[in-house]
């Protein structure tokens, strides 16, 4: 039972006429195995996902497109109650493919907003022969050559922000709230000190809002602070929030609608974005609104997704050993 339609004879109806052969000889054996053909109740939805897109473009009007096309092919099917099950996807793990880097960022803002079910491809560092090319290296590859290493824990870091599930059934610790997600990083923002925000992990207590008139404020014990800004370049302070009239008024920008723009006292036009040095959160000019792919956006794409979860601890996707070569695999995906 392949997954995906391949070869030169493929083609839609032996697929379909196979798939469900060989589904109701699985449920035959096993009728708990989640599957629907000719039985009812079962049914899970699976789609995959891949950064194949084209090279050149603004990469907000791409990551948009793209996500707007996911959502109104298979995305709508969790708003009508189906499981949705995003069984693949998967990214050059060597770090050096620009495409697939921004494809990434886009990828977990999507899945961080919607908490959705995922695995990626894929674990294997290397095959014995594959494309008969012998000893073939896997660059999509979570682990190395050797199979004794991770091939990219910066890579690995970021998945691990979306392994614990945010929502989901037995999930409702506290009252829904919004944290804002990174998808650059796999990081959230949180509060630095009394009055500052810095980026870190998402296990935290942080609960965000941004009001109909355009306030964004951190909330603690019914108090609200809201985001402030004096000048660009310079960190965004939390107020307490006395009124709509004196608060900073921000607005969702750009196509990819991940970035968050106010007009400052002088008259100019910033983006909430990150110092790369500190990790504070800062405003910039607004990037790459318009244009092609040479400019990147993604350090200021941020993302309020819903969360009910009192504290989330996400653990590795992956470790290896330091005291052998094989590796304690933990779950690629929360089903």
């Amino acid at each position: 039972m392949a997954n995906e339609l391949r070869g030169p004879k493929q083609n839609v109806k032996d697929w379909y006429k196979y798939m469900r052969q060989g589904a109701e000889a699985v449920h035959s054996v096993n009728p708990n195995t989640p599957f629907e053909v000719s039985f009812r109740r079962k049914l899970v939805f699976e789609i995959h996902w891949y950064g194949f897109w084209r090279k050149g473009h603004n990469w907000n009007k791409i990551c948009g497109k793209e996500t707007k096309k996911l959502m109104n092919e298979s995305g709508f099917l969790l708003e009508k109650g189906f499981p949705l099950f995003l069984s693949e996807f998967g990214i050059d793990q060597r770090g050096n493919n620009v495409n697939d880097n921004k494809f990434l960022s886009c990828f977990l803002a999507l899945a961080m907003d919607l908490d959705l079910d995922w695995a990626i491809w894929t674990l294997a560092g290397s095959y014995y022969v594959r494309q008969k090319t012998i000893e073939y290296d896997e660059s999509y590859g979570i682990l190395d050559w050797y199979w004794s290493s991770i091939r990219n824990s910066t890579i690995l870091n970021m998945l691990s922000s979306i392994q614990s599930p945010l929502q989901g059934p037995g999930l409702m610790e506290t009252q829904p709230k919004k944290i804002m997600f990174h998808p650059a990083t796999g990081l959230c923002i949180v509060r630095n000190s009394l009055f500052q925000l810095k980026l870190s992990s998402c296990n935290g207590p942080e609960r965000f809002i941004l009001s109909s008139h355009g306030v964004l404020s951190r909330t603690e014990e019914h108090v609200f602070f809201c985001f402030k800004v004096y000048e660009e370049g310079k960190s965004v302070k939390l107020r307490l929030f006395s009124s709509e009239s004196n608060s900073s008024k921000w607005k969702v920008l750009s196509e990819s609608k991940m970035q968050l723009s106010l007009v400052t006292k002088d008259g100019e036009s910033v983006c909430l974005d990150v110092d790369s040095g500190s990790g504070n959160i800062v405003t910039k000019s607004c990037k790459c609104l318009e244009g092609n792919g040479s400019c990147d956006p993604t350090s200021q794409w941020f993302k309020l997704v819903t969360n009910t979860r009192s504290r989330v601890k996400p653990e590795p996707v992956l470790q290896i050993s330091p005291y052998s070569k094989t590796f304690l695999q933990k779950p690629l995906s929360v089903l």
